[in-house]
């Protein structure tokens, strides 16, 4: 024997019938009560609608905590970005500039490894210790092209770390942002070299427009010491 709804609750869904529609649960054992009812060889439209409207509604809904998740991690980014750009224009001289790299930058970046490669006419040397590698002229377009034919040019480059590059972070790094610097006329190039222990950290798949804007402000910085 079915139990009848108490006067309150039936009271309550004649006044407000929309709250059986806002209960997917009870809507879906709704549809299947009443399908029983037709038997097999009866097929209720109505519920193979509200079956593919909720299947809409799950896409929705997908596709609704996908763009929250992506702007959430857009605006992390660009505030970690303004962070480590603020914390550039902190030192005082060239050499608190390039501790600071190593102390503060690259753990606000998150990253394992950060170096400058700049290139020198003269005999190359590695500062031991120190984010500074200098290194031999046309260093920075083999480092950045990784054996390719064709050189990647002067584009951000997000990729799994190569032995060349990792001589020059001097760590294993597995995956690794390169971030080409044109220093101007009469100045050779310079590279900076992000690395990470994640083999997901860096990939061609992400966006570089972050990235971009922090080798702009860095270019700048630099060219600033490099003119005193």
């Amino acid at each position: 024997m079915t139990a009848a709804l108490d006067d309150i609750t039936r009271a309550q869904l004649l006044s407000d019938p929309a709250l059986i529609l806002a209960d997917r649960e009870l809507m879906r054992a709704l549809v299947a009560a009443r399908e029983s009812e037709l038997g097999d060889n009866v097929i209720d439209i109505r519920g193979r609608a509200m079956e593919a409207l909720e299947h809409r509604l799950d896409r929705l809904e997908a596709a609704h905590e996908s763009v929250i998740s992506a702007a959430y991690e857009n605006q992390s980014g660009m505030h970690t970005i303004h962070r480590a750009v603020l914390s550039l224009l902190e030192p005082e001289d060239f050499p608190g500039f390039l501790e600071n790299l190593e102390s503060m930058v690259a753990p606000i970046l998150r990253v394992d490894t950060l170096r400058l490669a700049m290139e020198t006419a003269g005999p190359p040397r590695v500062p031991a210790g120190g984010p500074l590698v200098m290194v031999p002229p046309g260093s920075v377009a083999r480092l950045v092209a990784a054996g390719r034919k064709a050189p990647r040019g002067d584009d951000i480059v997000l990729r799994r770390a190569v032995a060349d590059t990792r001589a020059v972070h001097g760590a294993e790094v597995v995956s690794e942002a390169l971030l080409p610097l044109d220093l101007g006329p009469g100045r050779n190039p310079a590279l900076l070299l992000m690395g990470s222990l994640e083999p997901g950290r860096f990939t061609p798949a992400q966006g570089t427009d972050l990235l971009r804007f922090f080798a702009q402000a860095f270019r700048l910085v630099l060219l600033g010491w490099l003119r005193e």
